[in-house]
């Protein structure tokens, strides 16, 4: 009999916080080096590399100054976000189950969706740092998880 990897789905703004330098990076380092030494498969909806690569783009040409990032920084973050072991999957039954999430919990967008199908249908954990997406799911989904409830030590 194989021996099932543990997975942890993860979305694109948790791992934007790897390659780029947010208030909460530190601890997105400690959680993901922490998933690193527990044998984690990190695993996202196909799109998601495509969502990463778009979020650091933006930061490019974002209007607030303390957040924009320099073409050489930009190129480093992409560099950066694409050594980071992820594995995208696309299954029977997720987008059917992303777009009854997103009917289901109200979400005006079926990306956050897919995130959530994709995690329950492989029967493992989802992580984020979207406070927005959190608080419209905590409570109903007991298998989502904010960046800040991982508690560790700095």
């Amino acid at each position: 009999m194989a021996v099932r990897i543990k997975e942890v789905c993860v979305d694109a703004c948790l791992v934007i916080k790897l390659v780029i330098n947010e208030p909460d990076s530190p601890l997105a380092d400690a959680l993901f080096t922490w998933w690193q030494e527990q044998g984690m498969q990190l695993i996202a909806p196909v799109f998601c590399p495509v969502e990463i690569d778009s979020a650091i783009r933006r930061r490019i040409i974002i209007a607030n100054p303390e957040e924009r990032l320099t073409l050489d920084q930009a190129e480093a973050a992409f560099a950066a976000a694409q050594t980071i072991p992820l594995k995208t999957l696309s299954i029977p039954g997720q987008r059917q189950r992303g777009w009854e999430l997103a009917k289901e919990l109200n979400l005006p967008v079926v990306y956050d969706s897919h995130y959530l199908a994709l995690a329950e249908l492989r029967n493992c954990d989802f992580w984020t740092s979207d406070e927005r997406l959190y608080n419209s799911v905590k409570g109903r989904l007991p298998y989502v998880h904010l960046l800040s409830e991982f508690v560790c030590k700095l």
